[in-house]
């Protein structure tokens, strides 16, 4: 499945979903059985920490927090991930991929309401502002991450200045609005309510 981690080279030809759609080794091709209802929840949760881009340890920690949250836990787990600065500046088109919105924040490229952050998995709050740093905005990195969003819609959520690099939380993200691969928050309660 096509779950654009690449940024632009996902929307291209040259994508590896596009060449290769087959399991690895030898006998890929091969017509496998049907996985079981285990299997369909690792996978869902594996899908879901490969989107978002988060290590395994963090992600049961974020559902922990999302169990502890009044209402749905999967709406809550999928709301917390949303909410991450690193998911915040990729949805506001400050860069082309989560891993290079990432990056930006490690190397402490990232203010949020005027303070640097150097943490990605930092939940930005509503009305909080983020920033990139003024000296960041002649990046072609980045230049080129804004020229690939503008042809992207931007979040109903989000309130976005692509001329000033800036983006503000305006309302807390609702499930039915989410544009990533198709996720299964579900499977993933039920895989972790075991």
């Amino acid at each position: 499945m096509k779950l654009y981690l690449k940024g632009e080279r996902c929307f291209t030809e040259k994508c590896a979903i596009e060449k290769r759609n087959t399991p690895p080794g030898l006998h890929g091709r091969e017509r496998r059985r049907k996985p079981g209802a285990y299997a369909e929840q690792l996978r869902a949760k594996q899908r879901m920490r490969r989107v978002y881009g988060v290590l395994e340890r963090q992600f049961r920690n974020v559902f922990e927090k999302a169990e502890r949250l009044a209402g749905k836990t999967g709406e809550n787990l999928v709301v917390l991930l949303e909410r991450r600065l690193d998911t915040i500046l990729h949805r506001a088109g400050m860069a082309s991929s989560r891993a290079q919105a990432r990056q930006l924040v490690m190397h402490g490229h990232v203010r949020v309401n005027g303070r640097k952050v150097n943490i990605p998995s930092y939940l930005v709050n509503v009305n909080e502002e983020v920033a990139l740093k003024d000296k960041l905005r002649e990046n072609a990195m980045v230049l080129q991450a804004r020229e690939l969003a503008g042809r992207q819609s931007v979040p109903s959520w989000l309130e976005v200045d692509r001329e000033n690099f800036r983006a503000r939380l305006t309302a807390l993200p609702k499930r039915e609005e989410l544009t990533t691969p198709p996720l299964s928050e579900q499977l993933v309660v039920e895989l972790y309510s075991k």
